[in-house]
């Protein structure tokens, strides 16, 4: 659901609407070309190109410059209010709006520095499950590649047999995540 707030050129609310998505398409292509405020989410970009594809002017505020602005609890309607109220401040800052190439390359961004993080996170489970029996690993991912297969195969350490199995599992996921 998307909850609509016009005002006009004095600020005092002219329409408060509240559209399906299904709806919101055409209802905007059927007004007049006006200036259109969002709050920067999830989406935002979406509809900010779907609407200027109507003729309309799109601006985007982030959340945290309208959060002062919601009067009472917050809910749609009142989160709609309060994005006008803040679109109407002479130095407000606007995000720009991202064209799909740039959320491409924003998504490829999230993703790499996810990837990132869950090899980190596997290496240092290797490293901690380690040092329980014992066995200290020297920092560094190449380092914890190798030494891990040295440790799998060493009879002579304190690994017990379930302990070498999910090694070997952790190994072998740390290789997949590697692409190696």
């Amino acid at each position: 659901m998307f909850q609509l707030h016009d005002v006009d050129y004095n600020g005092k609310a002219v329409l408060k609407k509240r559209l399906s998505r299904d709806k919101l398409v055409e209802y905007i292509a059927n007004i007049p070309p006006c200036t259109i405020v969002m709050e920067s989410c999830g989406g935002a970009n979406y509809w900010a190109r779907v609407f200027q594809r109507s003729g309309h002017t799109v601006k985007l505020i982030s959340p945290q410059f309208v959060k002062p602005f919601v009067k009472t609890n917050k809910n749609d309607a009142n989160d709609a209010e309060a994005i006008t109220e803040a679109a109407s401040r002479p130095s407000m800052h606007f995000v720009p709006i991202k064209q799909v190439e740039q959320q491409d390359i924003q998504s490829l961004h999230r993703i790499r520095s996810r990837l990132v993080k869950n090899r980190t996170a596997l290496i240092n489970e290797i490293r901690g499950l380690n040092l329980e029996p014992g066995i200290a690993i020297p920092t560094g991912a190449s380092k914890v590649r190798a030494e891990l297969c040295l440790i799998i195969s060493d009879n002579n350490n304190e690994l017990t047999v379930s302990s070498r199995e999910f090694m070997s599992d952790l190994y072998n996921e740390l290789v997949e995540i590697e692409g190696s």
